[in-house]
């Protein structure tokens, strides 16, 4: 038997397969803080909680898996976010009600302004400063997925413009500047912030 004889016979059915799904933890600037995008899961497991937008592969629409998220994405936002990197996998039996779950976690930033005529027509979807994310209890694990996106972006806050994505594309110094201090948790001075950043 060839390979091609055996991938015509194969039976994907004949083995347990785990649910797998993408999620991301989208930020942006607003009223000067960072905020995170929340989505209000419509079905069980979970009905009723805010969580991080993602959902299902679809493997008739999707090719890869940024671009389940970005479909997904797009679905709550209307756009197509500007920075986008993929944070982790995390994969067990009790994450997930419905059994065995992998997903796979984006971050992502995005401008308030290039998308918040869009997410206002979507009445379960909203945006959550990251002060009041610390006392809410989300769906499924998307908490500790929160947390570690935060982290990921505070670092790289400490060498980067990469937090920038969060802005319009005009903006100023001290917004940069403010997006930074905001993350690391304290005041940087405009003299040491400027030189110590570069792109990516």
């Amino acid at each position: 038997m060839n390979e091609q004889e055996y991938l015509s016979k194969y039976d994907r059915n004949a083995y347990l397969s785990p649910l797998v799904t993408v999620d991301a933890v989208l930020f942006t600037y607003h009223e000067e803080t960072l905020k995170v995008l929340l989505v209000e899961r419509a079905n069980h497991p979970d009905k009723g909680m805010w969580g991080l937008p993602g959902g299902f592969i679809d493997e008739e629409q999707d090719s890869t898996l940024e671009q389940a998220i970005l479909r997904k994405l797009k679905e709550k936002t209307g756009v197509i976010p500007p920075y986008i990197e993929q944070l982790c996998t995390v994969g067990n039996h009790f994450r997930d009600k419905r059994g065995w779950s992998v997903t796979v976690c984006y971050t992502a930033l995005i401008a308030y302004q290039a998308c918040q005529h869009y997410i206002d027509s979507v009445g379960s979807a909203k945006w959550v400063a990251i002060s009041d994310i610390e006392n809410m209890s989300l769906a499924f694990d998307h908490s500790m997925l929160y947390q570690q996106a935060r982290e990921r972006l505070k670092q790289k806050s400490l060498y980067s413009i990469v937090p920038g994505f969060a802005l319009p594309e005009v903006f100023t110094l001290t917004e940069l500047q403010h997006v930074h201090e905001v993350l690391i948790g304290k005041t940087l001075q405009k003299k040491i912030f400027s030189p110590s950043l570069r792109a990516g």
